[in-house]
């Protein structure tokens, strides 16, 4: 049965009973009880604290609820919520090998109760509760589902000559900076070709996105996804091309070297 955390807060406040006794008196952790009275501002004697004037105490970390996991384990669950990575929270919640960790963290991912628990941290994560850890992924999605679109207009449009004839010629227009979401701008560069335009690298968040993969709805994963496609795609490309250049630079290096040799045969 969960805690009725209402009921404690003011039962802690009311009276003058120790956090210890508290704990004791309805089953939960007096590790968890701390958490939560400094998470929310439990006081006595003075006005409450107005959360919304410290929202940084409300972020800085997750509370575990469950009453029925051993402190490894609760470890476990708040280290997997930071890392997304069974392996690495094991091995920090159990200062254990990197072996061992392989083996034992997906399985603790098995265990019903821990499970759950996570599930819940999650949840929470999704709702909001930590603000500044969702406003920072919902940058980051901005960053790596940016477009150029979004930020210019190009392609080709018909004008006329100095004698009325038509012709094609390339058009780039910037959109209003009114229009567009500068945050995803890290750069706007006029040069002597002309401005340009350099966004938030898409790379880097794409990385960390990958990393916070679970906490994405099903659209964003899907989105994710793609782009990466796409990086991977344009990365092979362009590994394509340099080889295929530095091939053609040895081939013209050896017919060079073949040439010369024909001199001195003629000699």
């Amino acid at each position: 049965m969960m805690p009725n955390w209402e009921e404690i807060r003011k039962e802690f406040e009311s009276s003058k009973i120790t956090l210890a006794a508290l704990a004791e008196k309805h089953g939960i952790k007096l590790g968890t009880l701390k958490s939560r009275k400094s998470r929310e501002g439990w006081s006595r004697g003075s006005p409450k604290k107005d959360a919304t004037k410290n929202k940084k105490v409300a972020t800085v970390e997750p509370v575990i609820e469950s009453t029925d996991l051993t402190d490894k384990q609760e470890l476990f669950c708040l280290y997997y919520i930071k890392y997304f990575n069974a392996t690495k929270a094991y091995q920090k919640a159990y200062e254990c090998a990197y072996s061992t960790a392989m083996v034992n963290g997906h399985g603790l991912l098995r265990n019903p109760k821990i499970a759950t628990e996570i599930e819940r941290l999650k949840r929470e994560r999704q709702q909001g509760i930590f603000l500044e850890a969702q406003d920072i992924l919902q940058k980051y999605i901005d960053i790596a589902f940016a477009d150029i679109t979004d930020f210019v207009e190009f392609g080709r449009e018909e004008v006329l000559d100095d004698l009325g004839n038509p012709f094609e010629v390339n058009r780039v227009k910037f959109k209003e900076s009114t229009e567009v979401d500068g945050t995803l701008i890290t750069e706007v560069k006029q040069g002597k070709d002309g401005v340009s335009v350099k966004l938030a690298d898409k790379m880097k968040a794409l990385e960390m996105l990958s990393k916070y993969f679970d906490l994405l709805s099903e659209n964003d994963k899907k989105r994710l996804q793609e782009e990466k496609l796409k990086a991977e795609t344009a990365k092979a490309k362009a590994e394509a091309e340099r080889l295929s250049k530095e091939n053609t630079v040895d081939d013209l290096e050896e017919i060079v070297i073949v040439d010369e040799w024909s001199d001195d045969d003629d000699n």
